[in-house]
């Protein structure tokens, strides 16, 4: 009798990863708004290195490009501690 109880209750536990879907989305969206940060942070120098070039300091490079990245991390830690929704 206990035996198929035990068996009954092997079959009914499945197999669950520790991600889910939404989890994956996530990391995936994190990682793109984190990629445009590092993207807008590219250049800025000048093509003359005897001439100094006041682009390096414009809001794309000192103010949304290191936002985004931000963005992107606090994205990648709330995929990762998010828990699936359990099936009841």
């Amino acid at each position: 009798m206990a035996t198929k109880e035990l068996q009954k209750n092997a079959t009914e536990k499945t197999t669950q990863f520790a991600f889910s879907r939404q989890n994956y989305v996530l990391v995936i969206v994190g990682l793109v708004v984190m990629g445009i940060g590092f993207l807008l942070m590219i250049g800025g120098g000048s093509d003359d290195p005897n001439e100094f070039s006041d682009a390096l300091f414009n809001f794309q490079r000192l103010t949304l490009a290191p936002i985004l990245i931000l963005t992107g991390y606090i994205i990648e830690i709330f995929a990762i501690l998010k828990r699936p929704k359990t099936k009841q």
